[in-house]
């Protein structure tokens, strides 16, 4: 019972350095950004003005898509390093 007690307090800290760390997903060769904190929650967006010159819509919200995936993408490797030794190791009994 105490090593589960262990683990949950293990997970529950590597969930707080996860929220307390950010990952940049980018599209277009860094046109568009968007900014993820490591428990998957979007902190900001930011769109190079000149993309918004070139009135292309639709390629404005392919590079906003792309670059949602990329964070997102770039979040799930961030949990699964700090995760998944707790997750994927089984319990000890």
């Amino acid at each position: 019972m105490q090593q589960l007690q262990q683990l949950q307090k293990q997970m529950k800290e590597a969930q707080e350095q996860l929220a307390a760390e950010e990952v940049v997903g980018s599209a277009g060769g860094g046109a568009v950004k968007v900014v993820f904190s490591g428990d998957q929650k979007c902190k900001s967006v930011e769109i190079d003005p000149g993309l918004f010159a070139e009135g292309d819509q639709e390629m404005l919200q392919d590079l906003v898509l792309a670059a949602i995936k990329n964070g997102l993408e770039k979040a799930n490797e961030m949990a699964a390093e700090k995760l998944g030794p707790l997750a994927g190791g089984g319990l000890p009994f």
